[in-house]
């Protein structure tokens, strides 16, 4: 017979056992209900246990700033946009952005107190997000707020706060150049850097600090910075720390880094793309730097190094749009559509006067995009990389992403016209065609398979041909 000893012994293993079935499995329903790559196809996202593509326009840097956020992350929901790019950048740009410190009555800063308004914005923003499914992409940091004009005003200058000197700090008063020479101390001060103990417990606090919000919600992804140039260990012990800050909180997180180089190829990108232990994803911006068939050969390029270890790749930042110094508005829509065809997992247009943010031309394109993905499952297709079905066909004239056998899905820049290689399918197939700029679908016939069929786009439009079997 068993002891009452005994008896107790099993009441408390069958509880410990019960305790832990179910911690189990409410870690692989939070795992789940996370951002993250996608477990069918790891180079798209998944959130809330689906696959989605995120495409987005707004018309700011550090969006939780703005006033009128809730309006205006409505305005994108309501074209389909589901993705911002959140710096948590505090240089007054406008007469909006406040800084997270607390200014105190003679006019100096105390880094030891927190700025309320800065962090209510940000929870708001955090809040709203993600009632409408919006995914956040945070630049944790940025080096324009530590150089030129905004290094003066701002509180971590030493003359602004109360906290240290200039001797203590080892700042200088100005960094006149662009912060792309790496001249300020700023980003040198981690541990395995020059372990500037003095500035890091600050900027560890302000991480902390922003975790501490971000880790209550699933929709958040981390990037370390804004097109960066500084050293690889900058970067790498912010994506260590996030994520050990979130696993002692009991999630995961998805980080990268953002390089500033504009080619791809470069040794800066492999930082991230040959780090996957490390990078959960890469953010690939840069690239839009870049036109034409150069533009989707270089995104390319990059998804066949990582061929072997797919992850998504992002691109928060499409540069373009008339009056701004990266392109005009065709080359920022072109650039948006060769990444979503060409299979980036992500895509947004950059913030005015760089990019087309939210304006109308934008709205079409985001909705066309959206339009397309309601017919064509992009999630299961395979880019055409180097063009092999298209012929008769010249630079950047088309682009082709396609479902063996099922669909092929045409992008035509600017009119044109290119046979597409149907000699080993059978059957017939009906052909579609999407007007990008008035997001309006148009039957254009059908064709029987077996040959080479010529798909003809009008001339000065924006237009997407599907081709479907059936």
């Amino acid at each position: 017979m068993l002891t009452e000893k005994t008896r107790v012994n099993q009441i408390v293993i069958i509880a410990l056992c019960a305790t832990a079935i179910a911690w189990i499995a409410d870690t692989a329903a939070a795992d789940d209900a996370r951002i993250r790559p996608y477990a069918e196809n790891p180079s798209y996202w998944q959130y809330k246990g689906k696959p989605v593509v995120l495409i987005g326009g707004s018309k700011d840097d550090s969006l939780f700033q703005i006033p009128q956020l809730k309006e205006h992350l409505d305005e994108m929901v309501a074209v389909g946009a589901n993705y911002i790019r959140n710096t948590m950048s505090d240089r007054p740009d406008h007469d909006f952005e406040v800084y997270p410190y607390k200014k105190l009555p003679d006019g100096k800063y105390d880094l030891d107190q927190w700025n309320e308004e800065y962090w209510q914005r940000f929870e708001n923003m955090l809040r709203w997000t993600g009632e409408r499914s919006i995914i956040v992409q945070i630049e944790v940091w940025d080096r324009f707020d530590h150089s030129t004009k905004n290094w003066p005003p701002h509180p971590y200058n030493p003359k602004n706060n109360i906290n240290y000197t200039y001797e203590q700090s080892g700042f200088a008063p100005e960094y006149p150049d662009h912060p792309g020479r790496n001249q300020q101390p700023f980003f040198f001060t981690t541990p395995k850097q020059r372990n500037n103990t003095v500035i890091y417990k600050y900027q560890e606090r302000f991480v902390d600090k922003m975790l501490s919000h971000t880790l209550k919600y699933n929709h958040v992804l981390y990037c370390m910075d804004n097109e960066t140039s500084a050293q690889e260990a900058w970067g790498a012990h912010w994506a260590a720390h996030i994520k050990r800050r979130a696993a002692e909180a009991g999630k995961q997180v998805c980080v990268t880094e953002m390089w500033d180089a504009w080619d791809l190829k470069s040794d800066e990108h492999k930082r991230t793309l040959d780090h996957p232990e490390r990078y959960d994803f890469a953010d690939v911006s840069q690239n839009n730097q870049k036109k034409g068939q150069e533009h989707w050969d270089n995104f390319q390029w990059v998804r066949a190094r990582i061929a072997q270890q797919p992850r998504p790749l992002n691109t928060v930042k499409t540069y373009g749009a008339d009056g701004g110094k990266y392109g005009n508005n065709q080359d920022g829509t072109e650039r948006l559509w060769r990444h979503i065809i060409g299979g980036a997992a992500s895509a947004r247009f950059h913030r005015p006067d760089s990019g087309l943010g939210l304006n109308d031309i934008a709205k079409a394109h985001i909705k066309s995009a959206r339009m397309l993905l309601e017919k064509f499952d992009i999630i299961n297709a395979t880019p055409d990389a180097q063009s092999k079905l298209l012929s008769n066909r010249t630079a950047n004239e088309a682009y082709l992403t396609f479902i063996k056998d099922k669909q092929y899905a045409i992008y035509f820049p600017n009119g044109g016209s290119v046979d597409l290689d149907l000699a080993a399918q059978k059957g017939a197939y009906k052909i579609e065609s999407l007007n990008i700029g008035t997001s309006k679908w148009q039957e254009a016939g059908r064709t029987e398979a077996g040959k080479k069929v010529t798909l003809t786009a009008p001339e000065g439009k924006h237009t997407l041909v599907l081709v479907s079997a059936g």
